[in-house]
């Protein structure tokens, strides 16, 4: 009998999903040691030196396409550089190694260590710049939101779909002077904001559990690594996401033509951003409404992670307790 070799991309999920565990519980244990310290780039620097060394000991050949920044702003984990050992499946990785330094600096809620895994081609590749984002969680009919409607519309729409009043709904919006009208159109119909400081990747995932977090949609401008990294996310648990690129300047627009976006005005949809069998993994830094940040014992570190594969919709939570201290 003969046998065919597996493909290379045949033990993805299986090799891979606990590993990226590993790969973002030492990262956040990293930056959550500098949290209220006020400093964001050392924090950050921690989290990015922690994730880097990780993923070089993951048996995958893999390429940042969504990282630190383009190669000439970031020294590590910049957007092309290649991770792992050089074996193993070809993939494309998005991470962000803090989500939300600033949270993390000023050790407010919801820092995240945050990286998403799918088949190499199947994450967006975008420069760092601005994106502006549509979400909503599962359980809605197909184009509930449109990017391109009116703020008014959307939420009306959501809850007429919910079976609610405006006024019962809440939007996640980054607190931020760009989105003064945005905000203003949001309440003339009722609905309540929840505005937050940063860390946008968490406020697109609280709209998967609306009545844990109290957040129904995300709305707004944000980090372009964040929205595909969001993407990533949904496409693992459910939703609907819609997200433009904010190629507002002709160097902007040269960056994007140089990784192979040639339309700037492009609405890309939520498997337009992560398409595939995507994995992503989330821990906690920070408390926050989705995880519990790193706790620091005397003799232990405990961390709270969520893995999801988009393929099954698995969800795992894992609270491990670790005591090899000397891994941190």
């Amino acid at each position: 009998m003969t046998f065919m070799p597996k493909s290379p991309q045949a033990g993805l999920d299986r090799i891979l999903t606990l590993e990226l565990v590993r790969v973002t519980e030492r990262a956040a244990v990293a930056a959550a040691r500098l949290r209220g310290r006020g400093d964001e780039k050392d924090a950050d620097q921690a989290a990015v030196d922690a994730m880097r060394t990780e993923l070089n000991c993951l048996p995958i050949q893999g390429t940042v396409v969504i990282g630190e920044g383009e190669r000439d702003e970031a020294p590590m984990l910049y957007i092309g550089e290649e991770v792992g050992v050089g074996d193993g499946p070809e993939v494309d990785i998005a991470l962000d190694p803090l989500e939300g330094t600033t949270i993390c600096a000023k050790n407010l809620p919801n820092a995240l260590a945050v990286i998403a895994i799918a088949e190499r081609g199947s994450l967006l590749y975008a420069p760092d710049v601005y994106m502006e984002k549509i979400a909503v969680g599962p359980g809605y009919p197909e184009g509930i939101v449109d990017l391109d409607a009116p703020a008014a519309e959307n939420i009306e729409n959501l809850a007429k779909a919910k079976g609610v009043q405006p006024s019962d709904i809440t939007a996640c919006i980054l607190d931020r002077p760009r989105h003064a009208r945005l905000v203003e159109e949001v309440r003339a119909t009722g609905a309540a904001i929840r505005l937050i400081g940063d860390g946008d990747v968490a406020g697109v995932i609280h709209t998967t559990d609306p009545e844990e977090t109290g957040i129904d949609i995300y709305m707004g401008i944000g980090g372009a690594p964040e929205g595909v990294l969001a993407a990533a996310a949904l496409r693992c648990i459910g939703g609907q996401m819609q997200g433009r690129l904010q190629l507002n300047t002709d160097e902007k627009v040269a960056r994007a033509e140089n990784m192979g976006i040639t339309d700037p005005a492009k609405v890309y949809r939520m498997d337009e951003m992560a398409r595939g069998d995507v994995l992503f993994a989330a821990t906690g830094v920070t408390d926050g409404n989705l995880l519990a940040g790193v706790k620091f014992a005397r003799e232990s570190v405990q961390t709270h992670t969520i893995v999801m594969r988009s393929s099954s919709r698995t969800v795992r939570e894992i609270k491990a307790r670790h005591q090899d201290l000397d891994k941190f």
